[in-house]
């Protein structure tokens, strides 16, 4: 065997057992967020309530606060698979404790169990996305990041869909256990495998409580950090919009699982890999302009849906352009990202830059449904296709060949 296959082979064994990883943190919390809410209501628990369910991605939110003291402990490889290992453990120990308890009397400890396994799950991926950094250089950033994409579609195509299924067929109190026992043989690869290769930091480099803050002060991350922002924002009011408007077309609970999410999902997790792909044969810089155009096209290809009574493979046509677009785009907006962070403090750079881009995607989400309801589907088209011009504009305008971050 040659040595660039066998350096291929350890490649390959790397990228798998980040996939394993990101798949680790989706499976159980798509699982929690869909399996609580059904079995609430079930249980005559009222609207109020279930909404309290959305306070457990707070971790998520604002994970950056404690993600320099991450950085600081994790400076060799050992620190890392210790550290993952222990955040995982918690978070499995968490999920397989809620299967012992009731929904319809203790729904106060559950509720507290799956905000420890979402606070765990938040800090292990500030370790992992850490670890993404350091162990693949700029040139593999993309592949990492489609595994963890394609980690993200496959937990949420299983958590969501098989897991559900599987509910209803035996039980909350074996698919929890079943699910925590899961989530702790996807840290195992993790583990178990010697290739994985960092290089060591140097001490002046260390992280500090309040590096997130710093990561701004740099005038050159200024134009990033408002691509973060603007990239998402064509088709993130599309998506989240883009179930009730099947409803309003007549399309049924079944028809927009099987379309939106099994179809749509699948689409995602395979150009996920193509986006890699794409990046590695054209480049960042030609890539970023492309996706940046199909973006473009997303919400003109709706609005023209407007114009008619539109049949299913043209509603079909839509759902899977869009989903290619949020794969491309996730594809290069967390490149980007990664290739941005400083030596010392990789899951605290990357960490911010991931809450912008879920904060922006959570407030056009919020806006979106208000636009909708206003001016109609048309008119939240029409906006859509203005944003995802200007953000073409902007990226034609501001990023450079050859350059990591953005220069005027």
């Amino acid at each position: 065997m040659t040595t660039s296959t066998c350096v291929n082979n350890v490649r390959k064994v790397n990228l798998a057992t980040f996939f394993c990883l990101y798949i680790a943190q989706f499976i159980p919390s798509t699982f929690i967020t869909t399996a609580m809410q059904v079995t609430m209501r079930q249980a005559n628990y009222g609207l109020a309530t279930i909404g309290l369910l959305h306070l457990v991605h707070i971790p998520w939110i604002v994970k950056f606060l404690w993600s320099p003291m991450v950085d600081r402990y994790c400076a060799r490889m050992s620190n890392y698979k210790h550290f993952i290992l222990c955040m995982e453990a918690i978070y499995a120990l968490s999920i397989l404790c809620i299967g012992f308890f009731d929904i319809s009397k203790d729904f106060y400890f559950i509720f507290v169990l799956v905000f420890i396994s979402m606070f765990a799950s938040a800090t292990q991926d500030i370790a992992t996305d850490g670890l993404a950094v350091r162990a693949f250089g700029k040139g593999d950033h993309s592949a990492v990041n489609s595994m963890q994409s394609m980690g993200r579609y496959a937990g949420a195509f299983l958590g969501s869909g098989i897991f559900i299924v599987m509910l209803e067929k035996y039980g909350w109190n074996v698919v929890f256990p079943m699910l925590g026992l899961l989530a702790l043989l996807m840290v195992l690869p993790l583990q178990v495998n010697r290739h994985i290769r960092i290089e060591e930091r140097s001490q002046k480099h260390r992280a500090k409580l309040i590096d997130f803050v710093w990561f701004f002060s740099r005038k050159e991350i200024l134009p990033h950090v408002a691509f973060l922002l603007l990239y998402f924002m064509g088709i993130i009011g599309i998506i989240s919009n883009v179930r009730p408007y099947m409803v309003d077309l007549g399309y049924d609970m079944k028809e927009i699982g099987v379309w939106f999410g099994m179809v749509g999902t699948a689409t995602s997790f395979f150009m996920a890999w193509v986006g890699h792909v794409m990046i590695k044969r054209v480049g960042m810089y030609k890539a970023r302009r492309i996706v940046a155009m199909m973006i473009v096209t997303t919400p003109l290809y709706f609005l023209m849906l407007t114009f008619t009574q539109p049949v299913l493979p043209l509603l079909v046509g839509g759902l899977l352009l869009v989903k290619t677009c949020h794969a491309f785009a996730s594809i290069v907006v967390y490149t980007s990202a990664m290739d941005c962070v400083r030596e010392g403090r990789e899951g605290t750079d990357f960490t911010v830059q991931v809450v912008v881009v879920h904060i922006s995607s959570t407030l056009i989400s919020l806006i979106a449904g208000g636009v909708g309801e206003w001016l109609d589907y048309r008119g939240l088209y029409i906006i859509e296709l203005c944003i995802a011009v200007v953000s073409f504009v902007y990226v034609m305008r501001v990023f450079k060949p050859n350059t990591v971050v953005a220069k005027w």
